[in-house]
């Protein structure tokens, strides 16, 4: 038997140390948010890192009605749903969709779900992350720490 051999430590979702950030999304281009989101969310900062558990941090994101999308994104991109039914398809703009109610809640909820795990584990992760619009949140009984998310890589 040897002896040095290292066991594989995976963490169970209860020993998982989940905490709270806030992320400010003032001036921040919206896919390279986006990314370090979805990291944030699935835990790949964490050194308990396990692919197949949820062993991220709650992620709630202030000011998202600040977000930037580079070069002429803003009219040029789209996003398209699609109801079921024939003829159904529909397209908007980032333009477009800010003028709506939770527009931009939508379109940084997008883009993080894009950026993702695809299946069952995705839908979790994503039940986890908090968007609003303004500077104020509703999660102040959870203490959350303030992170910048532009020292991160």
């Amino acid at each position: 038997m040897n002896t040095l051999s290292a066991k594989t430590r995976f963490v169970t979702k209860e020993e998982a140390d989940k905490q709270w950030v806030v992320v400010d999304a003032t001036d921040q281009p919206i896919g390279r948010l986006a990314s370090k989101v979805a990291k944030i969310l699935r835990g790949k900062y964490k050194p308990c890192f396990t692919p197949n558990q949820d062993c991220g941090d709650n992620v709630i994101i202030v000011n998202a009605s600040k977000i930037t999308f580079s070069g002429k994104k803003w009219t040029d991109k789209q996003y398209l749903t699609f109801s079921g039914y024939p003829g159904g398809q529909h397209k908007a703009t980032p333009a477009e969709m800010a003028k709506r109610p939770h527009g931009y809640e939508r379109m940084v909820r997008h883009a993080v779900k894009g950026m993702l795990t695809k299946g069952h584990l995705g839908s979790i992760l994503l039940n986890n992350l908090y968007i609003y619009e303004g500077a104020e949140h509703k999660q102040e009984a959870q203490s959350p720490k303030a992170i910048d998310i532009n020292t991160l890589k």
